[in-house]
């Protein structure tokens, strides 16, 4: 932030030799001194201030942003291999479904259902109203087998679920590590007041960094 620096008053010489000296005459050692500290204390308060007003809007920003739009979380796990590892960091958007809606295959953090003092984070498979059964590790949803890019062979499995209609307000979500996760087929559908994140970008370690797809 660049200084503003104000004009100063010129001050007229008293006329007259007769005119009387003050204590702290020009040359005085209480006028040297004076001109000294003077303006440096002053130079040194105000900078102060400046540096004490800088870090309380730093602060401020910092509280909004990560109160009302990112969030750095870390991944704790293995159940969203290969896209997602254990340790990762990243944030999530925590404003994106204040404003927006939930779709097919976001990367979602949730509030545990059976502990919500846990979070999770696991894909949306199955939304509102959806027909959904898996077949032996296929999944149908609504008569149709789903393109699962994301979910690497060797992370594949062969449980079935039979067929069930998602409920209104409720979303079917998943783990890419399909042999592992914990996820709506094992606790149901999550009801959509637990969910209050969408996985944006890994930002560490850097060789991973990237958005979340």
């Amino acid at each position: 932030m660049a200084d503003v620096k104000q004009q100063g008053h010129a001050v007229p010489e008293a006329e007259g030799a007769g005119a009387a000296a003050s204590p702290a005459a020009e040359g005085s050692p209480l006028a040297m001194d004076r001109a000294a500290s003077g303006p440096a204390a002053s130079s040194l308060h105000g900078k102060l201030r400046t540096w004490i007003r800088d870090v309380v809007i730093s602060v401020a920003v910092s509280l909004f942003i990560i109160t009302f739009l990112y969030q750095p979380v870390r991944v704790e796990g293995t159940s969203m291999q290969p896209r997602l590892r254990d340790q990762e960091r990243l944030f999530i958007n925590k404003f994106s479904y204040r404003v927006g809606t939930i779709h097919r295959d976001d990367v979602v953090v949730f509030e545990y259902p059976r502990d919500p003092s846990k979070s999770y984070i696991k894909r949306v498979i199955g939304m509102p109203g959806d027909d959904l059964r898996i077949d032996h590790g296929m999944v149908f949803v609504n008569g149709s087998p789903v393109a699962e890019p994301y979910v690497a062979k060797r992370f594949a499995d062969d449980r079935s679920l039979a067929e069930t209609v998602i409920p209104a307000g409720e979303y079917f979500v998943m783990g890419d590590h399909r042999s592992i996760s914990s996820d709506s087929r094992d606790f149901g559908p999550v009801d959509r007041k637990f969910i209050y994140g969408k996985a944006e970008f890994v930002y560490w370690p850097m060789a991973d960094m990237g958005s979340v797809r």
